[in-house]
């Protein structure tokens, strides 16, 4: 693996991690089109793991909250503290994702990575985001929100695990579906991010390390300081973006590019190298 190669895909994912059109699946198409070989699970994790970091950052005054909130509380749950009733749920609406990926992992999740089945998942859930979006309410906060909602958000999550479908795509558009602004529906999103994706990197790092691949590790830092600096500018574009605006732009995108790789899997398109 080239510097240029963990550039482009640091990038390519600090781009779209918080836009709801599915980093994942844009990591693995960029091998797949590209001379780029597959970068595998333990990159994908690493620039993963860069997008959090700007998360924390652009949310550190929401992240201290937090934590006054749950010592406040004495990590006894309550919805009244709005710091302590954030942290619960995030911890409500990983906890699907958490069972979910577990399962997953014991069957193999490599078969996933597959050009039709992103091109599916980036289409019906881009069509998916555009009702949600269109048709639902927008007056509820995460202030609002009960245990319920975090359920229902966290179950969105599980379908993540299938490349192409976008965390914070399916995130967003059950948060739309519940009434949730759309700033609001993507704070939450990002914010529920924060543990799954620790737990996944945590997990594959400790992988890599028993494996001794030091020169795959080395790949990883690299990945997660272009993911991070490419990430904080993301997000404070989106949540810009967001203060006047809808989701229509992007779901055009993933309409225009599912169709496209629908097009080339079923051999009507060529554009495979």
């Amino acid at each position: 693996m080239t510097t240029l190669q963990i550039f482009y895909l640091s990038l390519l994912q600090g781009i779209t991690e918080f836009l709801p059109v599915s980093s994942s699946g844009h990591l693995i198409l960029l091998s797949k089109f590209s001379y780029f070989p597959d970068q595998g699970l333990a990159l994908d994790v690493a620039v993963h793991v860069g997008s959090i970091l700007a998360v924390m950052i652009y949310f550190s005054e929401t992240i201290w909250e937090i934590i006054k909130g749950v010592i406040k509380t004495k990590f006894i749950p309550n919805f009244k503290n709005y710091g302590a009733q954030i942290f619960w749920l995030v911890v409500i609406g990983t906890i699907p994702a958490v069972i979910a990926g577990f399962a997953l992992k014991s069957y193999g999740m490599e078969w996933l990575r597959d050009t039709r089945i992103i091109g599916w998942t980036i289409l019906g859930y881009g069509l998916l985001l555009f009702v949600a979006d269109s048709f639902s309410m927008t007056i509820r906060q995460i202030k609002h929100m009960g245990v319920i909602d975090a359920i229902l958000i966290g179950l969105a999550q599980c379908l993540a695990l299938i490349p192409g479908t976008s965390r914070s795509g399916i995130t967003i558009t059950m948060a739309r579906f519940l009434g949730l602004e759309r700033r609001e529906a993507a704070k939450f999103s990002m914010l529920l991010s924060i543990p799954a994706i620790v737990a996944a990197a945590v997990l594959t790092g400790y992988e890599v390390w028993q494996a001794g691949d030091f020169q795959e590790i080395a790949w990883m830092f690299d990945g997660v300081v272009y993911s991070y600096l490419a990430s904080i500018v993301a997000i404070y574009v989106v949540m810009w973006w967001l203060k006047k605006s809808t989701f229509l732009p992007f779901v055009i995108y993933r309409i225009a590019l599912g169709s496209i790789l629908l097009l080339d899997s079923y051999g009507i398109l060529s554009i495979t190298n």
